[in-house]
């Protein structure tokens, strides 16, 4: 959307048929969606925190849809988790694993 209103889901889930904006533009989630292309300036600021971090935690995905699964290799500090329901192919390389539900493991995790 060209004015960057943001609406709530409740909005969204209520209107009938394509919910639009006063603007003209269609609502849609903030998210990229399958086929879309990724902001490139997005993508560099996330590399470069990748490869700046000490440990990388990622979770609930099987490493295998990119350009997003390859970010995994710009991690080079000291600790890598991996949460994800399934074994991928990364697990040997990590320092921890955990192969249960993200939203699972989330819940027990009490800050």
């Amino acid at each position: 959307m060209r004015c960057k209103k943001q609406y709530s889901a409740r909005f969204v889930k209520e209107s009938k048929g394509i919910p639009t904006c006063n603007c003209g533009g269609t609502i849609r989630p903030d998210v990229v969606l399958y086929e879309e292309g990724l902001d490139n300036q997005i993508i560099q600021k996330s590399i470069r925190a990748i490869s700046e971090a000490d440990m990388l935690i990622i979770g609930g995905t099987s490493l295998v849809v990119y350009p997003a699964a390859g970010f995994i290799d710009y991690f080079h500090g000291k600790y890598l988790v991996l949460i994800n329901k399934d074994a991928t192919a990364r697990d040997v390389g990590a320092t921890l694993t955990i192969h249960e539900p993200i939203g699972e493991v989330l819940d027990r995790i009490h800050v």
